[in-house]
């Protein structure tokens, strides 16, 4: 009831997950993201578990190829459930059960892969993979690839009983996302999440910059230069006549 697409950017070692949907909160159960591990999709007859215990897998080291061998193996619902991931050093793979809804299938390529069920047709995970591909050979940043290649399918015709939800979630190399949002409940998710992203730019993704890490456990502790640069972006925004993205900012009088 959904497709998605799992991705690892192979000059940062970020990964992604988007997945979009004619199911209710559709972010809350497929994708499944540890920094430095893996990222899992788990979908159609869905099982949560793929993604959880799929993630403690690759941590301990199988291959992908491994962990949807063991997760098959132990179910007796694998015939009805789909599931692709890849872990941190770009190794992925993908796996349709026989009776999920058609149309379904996967595709996998270098750093990416896309899978599907109870969708149109096969073009639309043609044509997501072929926009992320394009996408991401002109340099775009991870976020936006994800974004235009999960466009590029709904235009393709998508699911095939209509929209709902949507998500996105990016995570560096971190335990802790550096995005995710969702659009659980409503008629155009995809365009719901470009708003939201565009919302994240404005100020969310900079004092993300601020938040401690591995490396440096204290963080920014002096938030000025964020606060700069912030203030600098809005002044820019005002003074080219740009609304906020923000359904919480009002618009200036």
């Amino acid at each position: 009831m959904t497709w998605s697409i799992v991705a690892r950017d192979p000059e940062t070692g970020y990964l992604g997950v988007a997945v979009a949907s004619r199911f209710f909160a559709v972010g809350c159960a497929v994708p499944h993201i540890k920094g430095r591990v893996g990222a899992v999709a788990t979908q159609a007859f869905v099982s949560p578990l793929y993604g959880t215990d799929g993630l403690k897998m690759l941590e301990e080291g199988l291959a992908p190829e491994e962990v949807i061998r063991t997760l098959t193996l132990r179910d007796d619902g694998h015939r009805q459930r789909q599931m692709h991931l890849i872990d941190a050093s770009g190794r992925n793979a993908a796996f349709t059960g026989e009776i999920c809804v058609p149309w379904a299938g996967h595709l996998v390529d270098n750093n990416v892969s896309v899978a599907g069920n109870m969708l149109v047709g096969p073009q639309v995970i043609a044509e997501t993979l072929k926009v992320y591909n394009e996408r991401a050979a002109s340099g775009a940043p991870l976020a936006e690839r994800l974004l235009d290649a999960m466009d590029a399918g709904e235009a393709a015709g998508g699911d095939k009983r209509g929209r709902q939800s949507a998500a996105i979630v990016i995570y560096r190399d971190q335990d802790y996302p550096w995005l995710r949002i969702h659009a659980d409940d409503h008629s155009e998710p995809l365009v719901e999440l470009r708003r939201l992203y565009a919302v994240a730019q404005e100020r969310f993704l900079h004092v993300a910059e601020t938040m401690p890490t591995r490396e440096n456990p204290h963080g920014m502790t002096d938030r000025r230069v964020i606060d700069e640069r912030i203030a600098a972006l809005e002044a820019a925004r005002q003074e080219q006549g740009r609304p906020s993205a923000s359904f919480a900012t009002p618009p200036k009088a």
